[in-house]
């Protein structure tokens, strides 16, 4: 089967009266031109070991075992994991994991070790997938996903941004986050009712933190943005232990880490976050 031919797609689905469940993000790449930029832009060479999140049909997958990955599928719906290891049986390098990739769990994911991961996520829990493994110590240094446009943005806004938050923070500490294209609702069947967009990160090392102040990197983010419209004296003054500080000490530590005292938390770069949890650590 053609699996960029939306005839061929619609015609497998009515076939087997499978009918994509919006719910689980079903929405199926069929668009030729999208899936080589998605292959391009992962980089992925001969040898290597790719993890994949929902394949679905496989489009994604047989494109990466062409290009000689390894790929490790995670599927889970079952019918859809009974077609790929029917149409897949033999295939070279390919490893089917037929399982709620949430239920694995990072650790259980990631076990095996990858150099990369290529997946089209599902909306409802792109987000949370990308988070657990991107921040998870055995990730692999390059992500190359399709989400939400929205979200999209927001993982790749910087500092200053409307669209800069949480999420963007945390992956930015430790990657450099690409939107490298939009994608169009007709790429896929059935058609999303949102745009998506492709997001690559690729890990770099400016900015380190040690156990400590890693945790409090994720503390004192978690509490900002779930008060984003406020100042940071004043984040710091309502944060719980050991994170509070009055306004005073807030006003003081921030000026020693280079921030302006009135500022909001999406004006903040990664340096400036890490230098606050840094001193958060040190002062106890």
């Amino acid at each position: 089967m053609n699996l960029t031919s939306p005839a061929q797609v619609r015609e497998w689905c009515r076939g087997r009266d499978f009918h994509p469940n919006r719910t689980l993000g079903q929405n199926f790449l069929i668009d030729r031109n999208v899936r080589d930029a998605i292959v391009s832009a992962a980089g992925v060479r001969a040898g290597q070991r790719v993890l994949e999140i929902g394949p679905g049909l496989g489009v994604l997958t047989t494109a990466l075992l062409a290009a000689g990955a390894a790929v490790t599928a995670v599927e889970k719906d079952t019918r859809l994991a009974a077609w790929l290891a029917e149409s897949l049986d033999g295939a070279a390098g390919f490893t089917l994991l037929a399982a709620d990739a949430l239920d694995l769990g990072p650790d259980r994911l990631l076990a095996a070790g990858f150099d990369a991961t290529v997946s089209n996520l599902p909306y409802s829990v792109g987000t949370r997938i990308l988070l657990d493994l991107a921040l998870h110590p055995a990730s692999p240094p390059r992500h190359t996903v399709t989400v939400q446009r929205e979200v999209a943005e927001r993982f790749a806004a910087p500092a200053g941004a409307p669209a800069r938050g949480q999420a963007g923070v945390w992956l930015q500490r430790l990657y450099d986050v690409a939107l490298v294209r939009a994608i169009s609702p007709t790429c896929f069947w059935p058609q999303p009712e949102v745009a998506s967009a492709l997001v690559r990160l690729e890990r770099h090392d400016r900015h380190p933190l040690p156990p400590p102040a890693a945790a409090c990197f994720l503390a004192v983010t978690r509490q900002a943005f779930l008060h984003r419209r406020k100042q940071m004296t004043v984040t710091l003054r309502g944060a719980p232990p050991p994170l509070r500080r009055d306004a005073e000490a807030g006003r003081r530590l921030l000026a020693a880490c280079g921030i302006d005292p009135q500022a909001r938390p999406e004006t903040l770069d990664a340096a400036q976050w890490c230098a606050l949890a840094s001193a958060l650590a040190a002062d106890g």
